[in-house]
């Protein structure tokens, strides 16, 4: 909110001729105010206004009173009125829009900000308050003139010029994001600043000058956030030795945390640390079992590492008991029963295998690697003509499962039908020679884990 200005006076703008009383009422609730003792200014105003129903200086103070205690409802009456009583005041506006926006009335706060702005073009506060507010409302190009206004009035304001480099950045506008920042940088060598300058070479494809920018946010603050993110931008470029080195460091900062949890466990499964791996992904698990992050990765690692397989087990069963309506939950469960041991143990339930596939299926139809694996759970039965039908389904939902085709073509071998066996087994050579494998999925996995990880972090999309 605008603070009232000192040099103006309650009794330079009453009507009538109040006493000295009324005037020094008013002083001495302004002074409760600015000393934060609300409670007290509130009850001062709220007697002083049934005396002056009409003075503009006491419900602007009265409003901004409120607002102080979170009371916005009982704020906005007085912020009106105060508007109402002097239309011409930039600042009445802006106490107004600000309030509305609090309230959640983006529409009437636009328009009010713009009124304060036709009155003061050259208002730092209202041009970087509509340019934040449309930034919240997801309208970066609309906020774009407006920060760049604020910015231009007062360059030295950290917090507008952050924002826009966030607006520039959000508008892959990335030169001027860098000059902005390198520019701030310069005025304050802050953390939160290297970790966005981060970010831009990261998008502008600068991945070492990214990760220099992300080492040196960790250096100045090893907060969780920057330790994930210097950790991850070495893990998604496969720098894997120093990546479990950040990510070693940051388990032991800060055990209790998810993603630096999974970070740490795709990073040796990357490296080929798979028993490091499943352990660091089932700690992840059981921090935040509800998480579904952490799942996928959990079973590639036990595909590579199944010694540990009865607390994997374990841990997908929980998974799946707990969101007994998600598909992939399903998925998982079944496939933690049968991975490593398949048919070399004789204890493995391929009836149980099957009804939890069969189940994921039916909560998520679009589960292609369900179809997948269900047909390959009756080739290993040899019921090559109920697998071909679900090897079919799968490719109808992703015509890139590489597998699919082959072990499509491997069943219409079984069954005689060796023209399609012979042009399946061409689609699956093809799609290998095109790249499109298991790493190529692996890594786009890795990718859209740390993006959702930064962005649910930071509430950026």
């Amino acid at each position: 909110m605008v603070l009232l200005g000192a040099a103006r006076m309650f009794a330079q703008e009453r009507a009538s001729g109040a006493t000295e009383r009324l005037d020094r009422q008013f002083q001495a609730a302004m002074a409760q105010y600015e000393s934060g003792r609300l409670p007290e200014a509130a009850a001062a105003l709220e007697a002083l206004i049934r005396e002056v129903p009409e003075s503009f200086d006491v419900h602007e103070l009265l409003g901004l009173v409120y607002s102080a205690q979170s009371q916005d409802a009982k704020a906005s009456t007085h912020l009106e009125k105060a508007v109402r009583l002097k239309p011409g005041s930039a600042s009445a506006r802006m106490n107004l829009a600000i309030n509305l926006v609090q309230l959640g009335k983006l529409q009437p706060a636009e328009a009010e900000f713009k009124k304060a702005l036709e009155l003061e073009p050259q208002n730092y506060d209202a041009n970087h308050n509509l340019g934040e507010l449309y930034v919240r409302a997801g309208k970066v190009p609309a906020a774009m003139p407006y920060l760049e206004q604020a910015q231009r009035i007062n360059p030295a304001a950290y917090d507008n010029g952050y924002d826009l480099a966030l607006a520039y950045i959000v508008t892959r506008r990335l030169a001027d994001a860098r000059q902005l920042l390198l520019t701030l940088l310069r005025q304050k060598d802050s953390a939160e600043l290297h970790n966005l300058l981060a970010e831009v070479e990261e998008k502008d494809g600068k991945f070492v000058d990214a990760a220099n920018q992300y080492e040196l946010a960790a250096h100045l603050d090893p907060s969780e956030g920057n330790l994930f993110d210097w950790g991850s931008e070495l893990l998604l470029h496969r720098t894997l030795d120093p990546a479990i080195t950040i990510f070693e460091k940051a388990a032991e900062r800060y055990p209790n945390s998810p993603r630096i949890a999974i970070g740490l466990g795709i990073a040796y499964y990357s490296r080929g640390n798979y028993d490091d791996a499943v352990k660091s992904l089932l700690h992840a698990a059981d921090l935040s079992p509800a998480d579904p992050r952490v799942y996928p990765f959990l079973s590639r690692a036990y595909d590579s590492s199944p010694s540990q397989a009865e607390d994997v087990i374990a841990r997908f069963r929980r998974f799946a008991e707990q969101q007994p309506n998600n598909g992939r939950a399903q998925y998982y469960y079944a496939m933690s029963l049968w991975k490593g041991k398949r048919a070399q143990d004789s204890s493995v339930d391929l009836a149980q295998i099957g009804a939890l596939l069969k189940k994921a299926i039916a909560l998520d139809p679009s589960l292609a690697e369900a179809r997948l694996q269900l047909g390959n759970l009756h080739s290993d039965q040899q019921k090559y003509a109920e697998a071909i039908p679900e090897y079919q389904r799968a490719l109808e939902l992703n015509s890139d499962l590489a597998d699919a085709h082959y072990r499509l073509g491997q069943a219409y071998v079984h069954t005689g039908e060796r023209d399609k066996a012979q042009e399946q087994l061409q689609v699956y050579q093809k799609l290998r020679e095109q790249h499109l494998a298991d790493l190529d999925k692996q890594r786009a996995e890795v990718r859209q884990f740390v993006y959702a990880a930064k962005d649910a972090q930071s509430g950026r999309q």
